[in-house]
């Protein structure tokens, strides 16, 4: 009985010794890179922002193309607050941007656009895949 106890210690410590040494990894870890199991590697999409600026009464640029899921910011450096109206439906994207402020979307389709209160100010989004 006394010879089970010690090979049992024995092995014990082998055990932890073997734990400590391999820092407890997996045998996956201990094979290297080519036992380890391949997993998927995502695909991230980078997004890309284009930026239309409000410059002394006019949209710069006028005409913006982009492609499909591009953030716009657009930025009041004028003077004065300015809109964005869609010129379809004549719906106005937000509220009034003041100067220094500014305002973002993501472009899903082309679209003409206008200042409601300064209607000579007019810009275009064109979306291209």
């Amino acid at each position: 009985m006394k010879n089970f106890s010690v090979t049992f210690t024995f092995g014990f410590y082998l055990l932890l010794i073997n734990m400590i040494v391999s820092g407890c990894t997996t045998p996956e870890e201990r094979a290297g890179p080519e036992v380890q199991s391949k997993q998927p590697v995502p695909i991230v999409k980078e997004s890309k922002t284009d930026t239309v600026k409000i410059v002394a009464m006019k949209f710069v640029p006028a005409e913006l193309t982009v492609t499909p899921g591009t953030t716009i910011v657009i930025i009041n450096n004028d003077m004065v607050t300015h809109d964005i109206t869609e010129e379809a439906t004549k719906a106005c994207s937000f509220s009034l941007l003041a100067p220094s402020k500014l305002w973002s979307m993501t472009a899903d389709k082309s679209a003409n656009y206008y200042c409601s209160i300064h209607a000579v100010m007019k810009g275009k989004i064109v979306v291209k895949q």
